[in-house]
């Protein structure tokens, strides 16, 4: 699948850059900017990260400011929660979303409550970055996505940008914010090249993008599925479907209002995310729509999610489990032709 196409996000950009660069522009500007914030993570000073995105920022900053950590995932959190708690604002790079498993504790029940425990005495300044999701053949510990267990906490937001904009704009954000933000990044969106505006104002948080309009149905998705529908979009576009398409962006706090206004324009919704459906954030996300838009529906809440499986290291097995264009499509039409 050849991401980005259907995204109507070329038009006034001076410049192509990948997903990677994107955020290590926003890492970049916002060190200079601030002396407080620091990076700690496995491998991101001297190596440049996992997937190439702190490349460069030791040589800039030094070794005070990019850390380089022992693998040792709770530490790591817990020494980042302990910075922030004394007034710096650290940012976390866990190599592979599956290992945030090892600083649960950390991340739910101290960095998630400290605020609500200990009011204006205590603030988290803390962003948690986590490469996530499957395409690349990593196998089943290496290819989750688990931001549905975080969407459940309260006290932890939790960012899933599709876009190089998005993602410079949500983490300059994310990195100004006084509470814990789990932020979402998408592996197999790394070295994809995509418009950047020279402009890096904050992208609030919470807030959802219509990212192509139509009244057929409603498409809700983020990270890279957001990809996925717009090219389902595409073709459906072809065929005289027009479906509107919301890139969520935020999962908590969720934007209820851009998702509920284009279910009640639409009167059908289909939600499209990598993730499992079980407690999932498709089902958080469809019960929204209920809540919002119920009266208005003409069928029935489709998910499109991750089968209950370990995901495949097989390429093609793989791919068989992942939401696709066809599977988009398909939803649609049985929505709008049943």
């Amino acid at each position: 699948m050849v991401l980005n196409q259907g995204m109507d996000i070329t038009a006034t950009t001076p410049r192509l850059v990948y997903y990677a660069d994107a955020i290590r522009e926003a890492l970049v500007e916002a060190m200079r900017r601030d002396p407080t914030v620091v990076l700690f993570g496995e491998d991101i000073g001297r190596y440049g990260g996992a997937f190439g995105v702190t490349r460069g920022l030791l040589e800039e900053f030094g070794e005070g400011r990019v850390v380089d950590t022992p693998i040792a995932e709770g530490g790591v959190t817990g020494l980042a929660i302990g910075a922030a708690l004394t007034g710096l604002r650290p940012v976390v790079e866990y190599m592979f979303m599956d290992f945030i498993t090892l600083a649960m504790d950390q991340i739910v029940n101290h960095a998630a409550k400290f605020r609500e425990i200990y009011g204006e005495q205590a603030r988290v300044p803390i962003v948690l970055r986590a490469a996530a999701g499957a395409g690349r053949s990593y196998g089943a510990t290496h290819s989750q996505m688990l931001e549905g267990w975080f969407m459940h906490v309260p006290g932890l937001k939790v960012v899933a940008p599709s876009t190089a904009e998005d993602v410079r704009g949500l983490l300059t954000a994310a990195m100004a914010d006084d509470d814990p933000v789990l932020f979402v990044e998408h592996k197999d969106l790394y070295k994809v090249r995509m418009p950047l505006l020279e402009d890096a104002a904050p992208i609030p948080l919470g807030q959802a993008r219509v990212l192509r309009e139509g009244d057929a149905a409603t498409i809700l998705a983020y990270s890279r599925a957001v990809h996925v529908a717009a090219q389902a979009a595409m073709h459906l576009a072809r065929e005289g479907v027009a479906v509107e398409v919301i890139d969520l962006r935020t999962l908590a706090p969720l934007d209820v209002d851009t998702l509920g206004a284009s279910v009640r324009k639409t009167g059908r919704a289909i939600v499209v995310t990598e993730a499992f459906a079980t407690a999932g954030p498709a089902a958080e996300i469809a019960y929204r729509v209920m809540e919002q838009a119920f009266a208005y529906l003409e069928a029935p809440v489709t998910r499109i999610t991750m089968p209950p499986m370990a995901i495949p290291f097989a390429p093609s097995l793989e791919q068989a489990a992942l939401p696709q264009v066809e599977d988009v499509v398909r939803a649609v039409k049985n929505l709008v032709y049943s």
